[in-house]
């Protein structure tokens, strides 16, 4: 037969054993028990904390007086006055260009105000009219009842009207033109000079050529 093997027996741990300390005897070899009489606990002591009182900044510290010197017055100095020299404006030299040979030089342009004559003391002559001969004849596109009336008006004012009648000198041709041309010339001649004009309500005209003939002549003033 084998052997048994037993299991180990379990390990133990057994703190050492320190002897122990006995309390020092007293010295009355008793201990007194405490009064009879209870305790009563006492209110808690509050000491109060002194204020704290942290000093504040001065209020104003006062600045010393400086006092700072003033300028001196202005230094009034001499006036100064410096010389200018004087104005002396110099004219160019005056150089005479010598001309070339052969070539004269023109005198300047020289332009003069006109010359204003005064007026005459003559008083000036008449007006002269343009000699012209003219007579005052009717016109023939004239029909005979106003060529009729017209020459009414200048035998009525002033007109040579004898001569056309049937016993005058020109009452021949015996035709109204005739007739009228007659009392017109005749009116007209004699008042052109104080503004007469040969008009007659358009009936009239002037005309160079002479309408007399053998046994009429027509006045010219």
């Amino acid at each position: 037969m084998g052997t048994t093997l037993s299991p180990p027996s379990p390990f133990y741990y057994f703190p050492p054993i320190v002897p122990g300390q006995n309390p020092p005897p007293s010295s009355g070899g008793s201990i007194p028990s405490p009064p009879d009489f209870p305790v009563t606990p006492n209110p808690p002591e509050i000491v109060p904390n002194p204020p704290i009182i942290f000093p504040g900044p001065p209020q104003s510290i006062p600045t010393p007086t400086v006092y700072i010197p003033s300028p001196p017055g202005p230094t009034l100095t001499p006036p100064y006055y410096e010389p200018s020299p004087p104005a002396i404006v110099l004219s160019p030299p005056i150089f005479n260009v010598p001309s070339p040979s052969g070539f004269n030089p023109s005198p300047p342009v020289m332009f003069l105000p006109p010359i204003v004559y005064p007026p005459p003391t003559v008083p000036p002559p008449p007006h002269v009219t343009p000699t012209m001969t003219l007579w005052c004849v009717a016109k023939p596109s004239v029909p005979d009842p106003i060529i009729q009336e017209a020459m009414n008006y200048a035998c009525g004012s002033g007109a040579d009207c004898d001569s056309i009648q049937p016993s005058g000198s020109c009452f021949q041709p015996d035709t109204l033109y005739h007739h009228a041309s007659y009392a017109f010339n005749s009116y007209w001649q004699r008042t052109k000079a104080a503004g007469g004009t040969c008009e007659f309500g358009g009936t009239a005209l002037l005309v160079t050529v002479d309408p007399s003939n053998d046994g009429c002549h027509f006045e010219y003033h």
